[in-house]
C-alpha cells in the first residue's frame, strides 16, 4: 500500500525513528511507572517530564474495530474494505491501527493481535495488527 508521507513531531521523533529498526516503543514515565500513548512531552498521569522510551511486547487485544467501504484518502482506494481498530496494548495503552492479513469484517472486539510492520519509502514503517495465533493452552505463540 502506498502511504502518505507520515510527519514526525518532536515527542515522536523515537518512535519513529526505532520503526526503522523494526522496534515498537513507548514513551514511559519514569516516576509513575506507566507507558503512555500518544507521545507528548509530559506524562498524563502526573505531569512529569521525566520520560523514557521502553520497547513494547507487540501483542495486545482488539479493543474497538471499524471497517472501512470508502477511503479516507485517494491512496486507500484500492485497499477498501479495511479495518481500522483501537488495540489495547499488553502494556495498558490503546493504539489506533489497522488489522491486515485477514477479512476485515471478521476482526472481532476481544480478538488478540499481535505486530506486524508496513514499510514506508524512507525506511520508516507503520505499526500494523494481525491476528495472533492461539495456541492449545489459549495463550499466543
Amino acid at each position: 500500500m502506498t502511504r502518505p508521507t507520515q510527519l514526525e513531531s518532536t515527542e515522536a521523533g523515537p518512535y519513529w525513528e526505532a520503526t526503522r529498526s523494526r522496534q515498537l516503543v513507548l514513551p514511559w514515565c519514569t516516576r509513575c511507572e506507566r507507558p503512555f500513548w500518544y507521545p507528548r512531552a509530559a506524562c498524563p498521569g502526573c505531569l512529569s517530564s521525566e520520560i523514557e522510551w521502553r520497547e513494547a511486547s507487540g501483542r495486545g487485544t482488539v479493543y474497538a474495530v471499524s471497517v472501512q467501504h470508502n477511503a479516507a484518502l485517494p491512496e486507500f482506494k484500492d485497499q477498501v474494505p479495511y479495518a481500522v481498530a483501537l488495540v489495547e496494548l499488553d502494556e495498558g495503552v490503546r493504539f489506533m491501527t489497522n488489522i491486515v492479513k485477514t477479512d476485515p469484517l471478521g476482526v472481532a472486539i476481544g480478538q488478540r493481535v499481535r505486530l506486524s510492520w508496513d514499510p514506508i519509502e524512507d525506511g520508516r514503517a507503520i505499526a500494523v495488527f494481525e491476528p495472533a495465533e492461539e495456541s492449545s493452552s489459549g495463550t499466543d505463540l
